[in-house]
């Protein structure tokens, strides 16, 4: 079985530390859909990372998709709280990290345009955007102090630690790690556990 995409890719990154929080081993294949798109190509069509390549040879895309795969093939705990109340919290929040990412990205691919193709309205709105998604996620990390859920990290916990990192190697100017202390300190302990130390995101 084979993750293809680039670790620096956030999407990436939480399917495979997903994968081997729930014990599914995977041969990580490091692709870019940019520098090697011609041969991302000839394994999936549509040059989508994360792609999943199952023993099968079936294709799975999209990190929500192969995550959830992944749970029925694992005798390990889900990844999400059982409790109603803890499911639905774990739920917003890992909404709102991968709000996060995706504005993130938003930002990276703009920056990628030639200045005079900006859109400076769009690039202050994402931006707001983003902000709001650490503001909210700052506050509900205050007192957090190990785990959002328990003793063991949730997919709550994996998006938000992934995201932060993310938006600090891409966008770092945009979001000031001083401005969210809990966030940093968070990410920064979820960073240590090994799965998220075997796959760093460059």
């Amino acid at each position: 079985m084979e993750l293809i995409g680039m670790l620096d890719s956030p999407y990436v990154r939480r399917a495979a530390i997903s994968l081997r929080l729930l014990g599914i081993p995977f041969e990580h294949r490091s692709m870019s859909v940019f520098r090697h798109f011609d041969e991302f190509q000839r394994i999936n069509p549509l040059v989508k990372a994360p792609t999943l390549v199952l023993d099968d040879g079936c294709m799975l895309t999209e990190s929500g998709l192969i995550i959830d795969w992944a749970q029925t093939k694992s005798d390990r705990p889900a990844l999400m709280p059982t409790d109603a109340a803890h499911r639905q919290r774990a739920l917003r929040l890992t909404g709102i990290a991968l709000a996060a990412s995706e504005k993130s990205v938003q930002l990276v691919y703009e920056d990628k345009r030639t200045p005079d193709k900006r859109d400076e309205g769009w690039i202050a709105r994402v931006q707001g955007q983003l902000h709001a998604a650490y503001d909210l996620l700052e506050r509900e990390l205050h007192g957090v102090n190990g785990w959002l859920f328990g003793a063991s990290p949730t997919q709550a916990d994996v998006s938000i630690a992934v995201a932060w990192g993310f938006t600090q190697l891409v966008v770092a100017d945009v979001i000031d790690a001083k401005a969210y202390p809990h966030l940093a300190a968070f990410s920064q302990r979820a960073e240590q556990h090994p799965d998220f130390a075997a796959l760093p995101p460059v």
